[in-house]
């Protein structure tokens, strides 16, 4: 499963590149809304829980917003991209309504607007907003109770949301931007770097260790497990860095302004992404009870081929390729001292395999 990205027709000005605070703020509420998702988080999430109770219960009520589907409303729609978190916020309460109901409304539902009403129709009392609030109570209580607020006074919901994100800027993304911003940026300066003289499918593929190109043109596949098929063109690609997203990849399409990737910046993951496809093979080689044998074998000293095969009872052929499908997959390392080559168990590997499961699921 995969977006399949088509970057065909991009030009030097239809690419963008750069932090975005309010998508770096929507991320961290994220991590604070589904902790389950983020284990390396929990330290930091635990000081930024520390607000007072009334903006928890605040937090909490908009969690859906920036549940996994992300709110479209959270990322760049315009460039230049903004520079601070006022400017973005002010841009929000200059919205008219339809167009924050347009921003808003799939990401109360959790899901893309194909799925939606025309948003002229979502008027309190009409038989099209009582089918949406309906359609969002089916997916959750919180949801349903914000898609009626939603129908019901569109504005004042605007302004509780802004009252809720300047709360949550004061009480710990003010300080915890002033630490990552300046990473950010230079990681953005070096994306716009490469932009300026390779394609960008390229770029892109540099920048996510899960992206690959694939068929003619500059098509790029991300990794995700869901299924869709973009064309960017004639739309602007920006591209947003971020400190707490990972493991998440998130691709918003849906508005005519432009396309937006928000991605891991290097140096922000805890480990090396992996593919579903090399997840799979990991798990798969562990699912045989004569490699589980020979595993236990190699947890220990380093051993090589011959001794396996007389400690098993088996040929050094059958060793050899059981082996093979460990090291292949990342679970045994080989090193040559001399004529011998010994295999090791990969420790690291295997106890992390949860954590992979659960970031290659999460993306």
């Amino acid at each position: 499963m995969s977006i399949v990205l088509d970057l065909g027709g991009l030009g030097p000005a239809d690419l963008a590149a750069g932090p975005s605070p309010l998508s770096e703020l929507m991320a961290g509420l994220h991590v604070l809304a589904e902790p389950e998702h983020h284990p390396e988080a929990t330290g930091w999430a635990s000081r930024a829980v520390a607000a007072s109770p009334e903006l928890r219960d605040e937090l909490s009520t908009f969690a859906p917003l920036w549940a996994r589907f992300r709110c479209r409303l959270f990322f760049p729609r315009a460039l230049p991209l903004a520079t601070s978190l006022d400017e973005e916020l002010a841009a929000i309460a200059a919205l008219r309504t339809e167009d924050f109901l347009e921003l808003v409304a799939p990401g109360v539902l959790g899901t893309n607007a194909q799925a939606m009403p025309p948003v002229r129709e979502l008027r309190a009392g009409t038989a099209a907003a009582e089918d949406y609030a309906r359609s969002c109570q089916r997916r959750s209580y919180a949801r349903g109770e914000l898609a009626r607020q939603l129908v019901a006074a569109p504005l004042d919901l605007r302004d509780r949301l802004l009252a809720v994100l300047r709360a949550a800027d004061t009480a710990f993304f003010a300080e915890d931007w002033r630490i990552l911003r300046p990473a950010l940026e230079e990681h953005a300066r070096e994306v716009r770097r490469r932009l300026a003289s390779r394609s960008p499918a390229n770029v892109l593929t540099e920048l996510l260790p899960t992206a690959a190109r694939v068929g003619p043109g500059e098509r790029v596949r991300l990794d995700k497990l869901q299924i869709d098929e973009v064309k960017v063109a004639p739309r602007p690609l920006v591209l947003v860095p971020s400190a707490r997203v990972w493991p998440h990849l998130t691709v918003k399409h849906e508005h005519p302004s432009c396309v937006v990737v928000q991605y891991a910046a290097r140096g922000t993951t805890p480990t090396a992404e992996l593919t579903v496809r090399d997840l799979h093979q990991r798990l798969m080689a562990l699912t045989s009870p004569a490699r589980m044998e020979l595993c236990r074998h190699l947890l220990g000293e380093p051993i090589t081929t011959s001794e396996l095969a007389t400690r098993l009872g088996s040929t050094e052929p059958q060793v050899s390729r059981a082996l093979r499908t460990l090291r292949d997959a990342g679970l045994v390392r080989s090193t040559r001292d001399g004529k011998l080559v010994r295999h090791r168990l990969a420790t690291d590997v295997i106890q992390r395999l949860g954590h992979d499961v659960l970031a290659t699921v999460a993306r």
